[in-house]
């Protein structure tokens, strides 16, 4: 009994470390795309780190911004469901046991004791019973939109920081060459990683973040080169 409640604590967990994940994986490709497209168009460096610096501000807050009016709209509905399911079971208390017990009985039980669990859980709490089991909510699954909009922007900044300190590191001459292969072992990293959280094979995943990143900069890069002889 007590492993599969860390069996479902893990899994719980998860969610956000995959998010976590894909956010660096944002926040390599988007500061990396930048810098190498500043610095194909022959910008200085002191430009450069102020445009990869700019970009990892930016690309955290547009994160935490994006991540709070999702994740906050998802608690309005939230908030609005079981508001209504409140409202039903004042009017209705008898018709949402009902409804409750032919859950149960869908789910695999028999009618006397489906209607025997859906009495004991609603003697307890309602309407955390019919939220949990109608509505699909859960104290796990809550959305917390200032948790959420403080992960993105973190893990964004976590991963932009990698190519903007190489940048910073790196002699002009070798920046471009530099910024490519350390943001490229980390996407393959995290991307190893993100399909292994997600269950999928870990090769495959790795190797298809690292390519579309791969493109990614290659077509930023050659903007900003396009861009630098016309200017």
């Amino acid at each position: 009994m007590r492993r599969r409640s860390h069996e479902l604590h893990k899994l719980g967990s998860l969610g956000w470390l995959r998010a976590s994940v894909l956010g660096a994986n944002d926040g390599i490709v988007s500061t990396s795309s930048l810098i190498l497209g500043v610095a194909a168009a022959h910008a200085s460096h002191a430009n450069i780190l102020l445009t990869g610096v700019a970009g990892l501000v930016a690309g955290s807050m547009s994160m935490a911004t994006g991540e709070y009016v999702s994740v906050h709209s998802q608690a309005d509905t939230e908030a609005a469901a079981l508001a209504q399911e409140r409202e039903e079971l004042k009017v209705d208390y008898a018709g949402e046991s009902r409804e409750l017990t032919d859950i149960y009985v869908h789910r695999g039980l028999e009618l006397p004791l489906a209607k025997q669990v859906a009495e004991r859980l609603m003697e307890h709490d309602a309407l955390a019973a019919h939220a949990r089991d109608e509505l699909g909510l859960s104290e796990m699954t809550a959305a917390r939109p200032l948790q959420a909009a403080a992960a993105s922007a973190a893990s964004f900044a976590v991963g932009a920081v990698i190519p903007l300190i190489v940048a910073a590191a790196a002699d002009s001459h070798y920046l471009i060459g530099c910024t490519v292969a350390a943001s490229l072992i980390c996407l393959l990293f995290l991307g190893g990683v993100s399909a292994k959280v997600g269950g999928a094979d870990v090769i495959t995943g790795a190797l298809r973040v690292t390519l579309w990143s791969a493109l990614a900069m290659g077509v930023t890069a050659g903007v900003g080169a396009l861009v630098g002889t016309v200017v």
